[in-house]
């Protein structure tokens, strides 16, 4: 029998997955109270403890024992770059398909300002972009001058221009951060290339970001923490979007995760024009995309979320007055761990995730807007259309606790009454009612193929009745 341990060290709970490899099976899940100020090992034990009965009281010998994170605040990361709409954009998708939580996005000349509030937020990581190879190196150089005067920020990813890479590099060099470089992000117009440095963003993520946070204290048990949970989770999506070299894939699909913090959003999609006359315009955007809204999360971000869905609105899902609403997200705000007690909660919870969803899904989707010209109409594109994607997977507690999450998920669906938001037209729902995507996503690192056998096995498709909701 071949065992895996599979570890999520999450901000508030620590959660394991058992399982047999070579059955393809979980044997046990749990979790225990995440203690990062103390001692990572502590919430682990914890865990461990309950899933002993499934094993005779015995834990039994893993062969491998692999672990994701997004305790301590995750990866924690700004993003620097010359145009908002090219090279910081393509900068910023390479760090959310890292797995990591940006914490702010700059264009052009930093100024002083500006490195204040990089110093203020206390990024992990900063990845400097700027111009297409051979094109503008002033701006990158300025703003690695810049960077090097900051106080946060020690590792510095160089992917911007390789004409001046060399030089900031220096530049940091010398004022004692640690710089690397990778391959430009945006080598051209219009042609992204994010994996190389995703690549340096999580080689990273091991080697500093892991022991700066004290996770060396549970490689007494743990052969490392691999990954952010999120690229976990992404490497799980993409698995099973493509398949493996001997098992199929689904095909294209986009994925919504509800958190108490954020909601994230996933696609796994080329995403161009799937109708005649429709022109691309923009950055083209990456196979695998990831979305965070930082505003929409349950309960430690509830309060934005009603300055972002408006109260009205979310009165008028529930049916309940305004007064009742304000005094529920208040309390769920305050107590971040509170579960919905009776109907009335329950249908205030979905009302929050429907909404949440609807609006990261908007926020992630591409759009189509009609332009006149001198020869008529045109209908342009900009970022991905998500209108013929087959699946539609949800994750996430409120989600996968939740008695109907088609009410929910459907949410994500394509409004006939909002045709310029490209979004899912009637996707197959997929629940994720085990919790097994993070975990997939690191068994994939050594068994591909078992991890998507998996996923496939686990994930259940959202039930009739769910979907009429």
């Amino acid at each position: 029998m071949e065992l895996a341990l599979l570890i999520d060290f999450g901000s508030t709970y620590t959660k394991v997955t058992a399982v047999d490899v070579e059955a393809e099976e979980i044997l046990a899940t749990a979790k225990g109270v995440t203690t990062v100020e103390s001692n990572i090992l502590e919430g682990l034990q914890q865990a461990l403890e309950e899933i002993k009965p499934c094993f005779g009281g015995k834990l039994p010998e893993f062969q491998h024992r692999l672990a994701c994170s997004s305790a301590a605040g995750g990866l924690r990361m700004v993003a620097v770059g010359l145009v908002k709409e090219l090279t910081v954009e393509a900068a910023r998708q390479a760090a959310l398909g890292a797995g990591a939580r940006v914490l702010g996005v700059f264009a052009h000349q930093l100024t002083r300002a500006e490195t204040e509030q990089i110093d203020h937020a206390g990024p992990d990581i900063i990845l400097l972009a700027g111009g297409t190879d051979g094109g503008n190196k002033e701006t990158i150089l300025h703003n690695a001058r810049m960077l090097a005067q900051t106080k946060g920020g020690k590792t510095v990813i160089v992917a911007g221009n390789k004409s001046a890479a060399e030089e900031a590099r220096e530049i940091l060099l010398q004022a004692g951060k640690d710089a690397v470089i990778t391959e430009n992000v945006l080598p051209e117009l219009n042609r992204l290339n994010v994996q190389p440095a995703r690549t340096a963003i999580r080689g990273t993520f091991l080697e500093k970001i892991v022991e700066a946070k004290g996770w060396r204290r549970a490689e007494s048990y743990i052969q490392g923490v691999l990954m952010p949970t999120p690229a976990a989770v992404l490497n799980a999506a993409q698995l099973l979007a493509r398949g493996t070299d001997d098992e199929p894939g689904w095909g294209d699909l986009v994925m919504v995760d509800i958190g108490g913090a954020t909601t994230d959003v996933y696609s796994m999609s080329e995403g161009l024009p799937s109708k005649s006359g429709v022109t691309y315009k923009g950055l083209p955007e990456p196979y695998a995309k990831r979305t965070v809204e930082g505003d929409l999360g349950m309960r430690v971000s509830a309060r934005s979320l009603l300055e972002s869905v408006g109260l009205r609105r979310l009165a008028g899902y529930t049916g309940f007055p305004e007064e009742k609403i304000l005094s529920y997200i208040e309390f769920v705000h305050q107590h971040t761990d509170a579960l919905p007690s009776g109907d009335e909660q329950w249908q205030m919870d979905t009302a929050m995730a429907r909404l949440a969803t609807e609006l990261a899904v908007e926020r992630h989707a591409g759009t189509l807007e009609t332009l006149w010209t001198p020869m008529g109409a045109v209908n342009v594109q900009h970022g991905k259309d998500l209108t013929q994607v087959p699946y539609l997977v949800g994750t996430g507690g409120v989600i996968v606790n939740h008695p109907a999450p088609g009410a929910i998920l459907k949410g994500a669906f394509f409004k006939p009454e909002q045709p310029t938001f490209l979004r899912p037209q009637g996707p197959k729902m997929m629940l994720d009612k085990k919790y097994i995507l993070a975990a997939a996503g690191l068994l994939a690192e050594i068994k591909p193929g078992a991890a998507l056998r998996m996923v496939k096995k686990y994930l259940v498709e959202v039930s009739d009745e769910a979907k009429r909701s």
